[in-house]
């Protein structure tokens, strides 16, 4: 055969197997697009994959709900990730400077942070703000009581744990906005400089990044717009906006195609494209759990057994999954029994038609993961 017939013959079974691939999760697909069509979200973007690659991509609807606006791709479109930074930059950035021996998870906050300490505080560790034990409340609107990042910062070391830390697991953005700080602190660069020399530039997660220029407000997802008109590149945490659009809780933006490859990291063990960019024992201590039905790993949430029918995670992934999911409609997990990730990208939180959206969105999440499952498992 000549190398034309080869080629032609390579092309031809290609396509022929499309429709093979697109069949096995067209549920999944359905259950994606009926969020557009329920109006929970204008557009999304859907990644199913293993460890050596992405099996199924698929886009759905507008960046917002004008038809006329850009359909997103899965490989250039970016997304405000909400609450995913903690688990894609900052924990990342943490895991580095415990490999190197910068940091320890034991150690007290006050050691790095001499300014958070007294009434409680010195008790709290950087193993309790990873695992949302660390008793502080859940939320506190800085954007609304202080004027400045330098005012925020001094309001958030001023807060004092409202359980005894380590007692209660309560999910809360003001740990991880504390691990920033500590990152900052330990290494005299910013969070953005940190998190962009252990972690993007090495998995080569371009264009995932902070403050996208606005010259990309056509590849940007809009979460929300202001007397009509959509904002683009600005991220929607009002929080991360007083800390400049970076801080440790939220703030990055990122393609599907990008967090598919971080996923793929984690599949395998912090090996990525043959490189180690993760200390493979510090990945596997993050993934075990403090004990039986602990619904918190370090970073990672675990899908909760008690409460798999109001969950995003459904009721089908194993044991072993883990993942995390954002405010303005994102989600990620992981589940190393079946060599299986799913990435979801949606912009929920711009003017959605349904009320109570977000309840809307889990629903959506948990067929969702349901549905991948059955149809990954019936390959």
């Amino acid at each position: 055969m000549t190398p034309r017939r080869l080629a032609v013959l390579v092309v031809v079974l290609a396509t022929l197997a499309r429709p093979a691939l697109a069949q096995r999760f067209a549920t999944a697909d359905s259950i994606v697009r009926s969020g557009v069509t329920r109006g929970i979200y204008p557009g999304a973007v859907l990644l199913i994959g293993r460890h050596d690659g992405v099996i199924h991509a698929e886009h759905f609807g507008h960046l917002t709900w004008r038809t006329s606006s850009p359909v997103p791709t899965p490989d250039s479109t970016l997304w405000d990730l909400a609450s995913l930074t903690k688990v894609v930059g900052t924990m990342p950035a943490v895991l580095h400077l415990l490999a190197i021996g910068r940091l320890r998870l034991d150690a007290p906050v006050a050691q790095y942070l001499p300014r958070y300490t007294g009434s409680g505080r010195e008790r709290v560790t950087l193993r309790m703000l990873l695992d949302h034990s660390s008793g502080l409340v859940s939320y506190l609107p800085f954007f609304t009581l202080t004027a400045t990042r330098d005012s925020a910062i001094a309001l958030l070391y001023r807060q004092v744990p409202r359980r005894p830390p380590g007692s209660v697991v309560e999910y809360s953005d003001l740990n991880f906005l504390l691990l920033g700080q500590i990152i900052e602190a330990v290494t005299g660069a910013s969070l953005e400089d940190n998190v962009r020399r252990t972690i993007l530039d090495p998995a080569g997660l371009a264009p995932m990044r902070y403050r996208p220029p606005a010259e990309l407000a056509d590849h940007t997802a809009p979460t929300g717009q202001y007397r009509g008109t959509p904002l683009c590149c600005q991220v929607n945490d009002q929080n991360a906006v007083r800390w400049g659009g970076v801080a440790g809780h939220a703030g990055l933006f990122a393609t599907g195609a990008a967090l598919a490859r971080y996923a793929r990291l984690w599949l395998n063990g912090g090996v990525l494209d043959g490189r180690q960019l993760l200390d493979s024992a510090l990945v596997r201590q993050f993934l075990t759990p403090a004990g039986p039905g602990a619904t918190r790993l370090l970073g990672w949430e675990r899908p909760d057994p008690k409460n798999r029918d109001d969950s995003a995670y459904g009721h089908l992934l194993s044991e072993q999954a883990y993942g995390h999911t954002g405010w303005t409609g994102t989600l990620i997990w992981i589940d190393p029994a079946r060599d299986l990730f799913l990435v979801l990208l949606t912009n929920r939180s711009f003017g959605p038609k349904v009320p109570h959206s977000i309840r809307a969105l889990r629903g959506v999440r948990g067929a969702l993961a349901d549905a991948v499952v059955r149809e990954a498992d019936s390959r």
